[in-house]
């Protein structure tokens, strides 16, 4: 009797262990500090819109998406072009420099040309969550590069991340992972995205957006729009009880002047403009913000590593409970 209830016990062991590794996501963190390397390297130009180190990034992005072995959201392929056309003087505001780069100072009059990166995951539904991360950056200023490693080489290299995890666990929903363009200059991907979508929006059933999540040394992430939408609160509340990072909420109080309000400082604003739901990762600004010095030698490779998997467990969660 003895021997049969050890046996029943360790029975129950295994079970318990091999649940608990179930849940558990892993992430290589090597692979996580090379993928942000490239994204955020000299070679990129600091991925301004419209110029050949931003076009890299798109490239390099496609690839991956590629290799995954996501489906393109479109019959173009993974990237989706588009252009805009830019008053005189604007343009003039904003490619100041490019006669340092490669072919810049070719673009015709004063249309520039971007891309947004786009596959996608099908899940058992016909409800769409849609996982955003802007690929560009400021380019080239006064000789220096910014090379946007937090802003918003991070976001992006989670959002590779997150796509081979959930190729390799796949979800309920249809997952469409979109690394948009031009968001430091009005969101101009985002907007292409939406306008250019090619179902009803109300496939949409909420935005995941993802921008710098990679440079916080009180080990702080936050997860701002519960404010907006508080039935995802619950779920990303009993997720921060266990995080590896502290998962915090905020920053999405419209009336409150105590706080930065960030309802609308990243791509997220267009889904919530449309009464799509959101959630934004992202940390508070730091002194490399906007920066030259915003480079990969000084993100937090720990807290990047801790983001990604809170995320993605966040992900999972939402994916299974809305």
């Amino acid at each position: 009797m003895k021997a049969k209830f050890i046996l029943l016990l360790i029975l129950f062991t295994v079970v318990l262990s091999c649940k608990n590794r179930k849940d558990e996501i892993i992430i290589k963190k090597s692979e996580l500090l090379e993928y942000l390397k490239i994204i955020s390297h000299d070679s990129m130009q600091g991925r301004f819109f419209g110029t050949p180190g931003n076009l890299k990034a798109q490239k390099f992005i496609a690839l991956e998406f590629e290799d995954i072995r996501l489906e393109p959201f479109a019959s173009g392929g993974f990237i989706q072009k588009f252009s805009y056309t830019f008053q005189d003087e604007f343009r003039q505001q904003i490619y100041p420099v490019t006669d340092s780069l490669e072919g810049a100072d070719k673009i015709p009059d004063t249309t520039v040309y971007g891309g947004n990166v786009i596959g996608i995951i099908r899940g058992n539904t016909d409800k769409t969550i849609i996982i955003s991360a802007h690929h560009d950056h400021l380019g080239v200023q006064n000789g220096e590069i910014y090379n946007g490693a937090d802003d918003n080489a991070s976001g992006v290299v989670a959002l590779i991340s997150m796509a081979k995890y959930f190729k390799q666990n796949p979800p309920q929903h249809n997952l469409i992972f979109t690394a948009l363009d031009g968001e430091e200059i009005s969101s101009l991907g985002g907007k292409y995205f939406l306008e250019n979508y090619p179902l009803p929006l109300n496939d949409i059933v909420m935005n995941i957006n993802m921008d710098m999540i990679s440079h916080n040394n009180k080990n702080e992430l936050y997860a701002c729009g519960t404010y907006h939408y508080p039935e995802f609160k619950p779920l990303l509340k009993k997720l921060s009880q266990d995080s590896a990072v502290q998962l915090k909420f905020g920053h999405d109080e419209p009336d409150n002047p105590a706080i930065d309000d960030w309802t609308y400082a990243s791509d997220h604003r267009l889904f919530h403009e449309k009464d799509i739901p959101f959630i934004y990762f992202g940390v508070e600004d730091h002194k490399d913000y906007h920066q030259p010095t915003d480079t990969f030698e000084n993100i937090n490779s720990d807290f990047f590593l801790k983001a990604v998997e809170t995320i993605t467990k966040a992900v999972r969660i939402l994916d299974q409970n809305i």
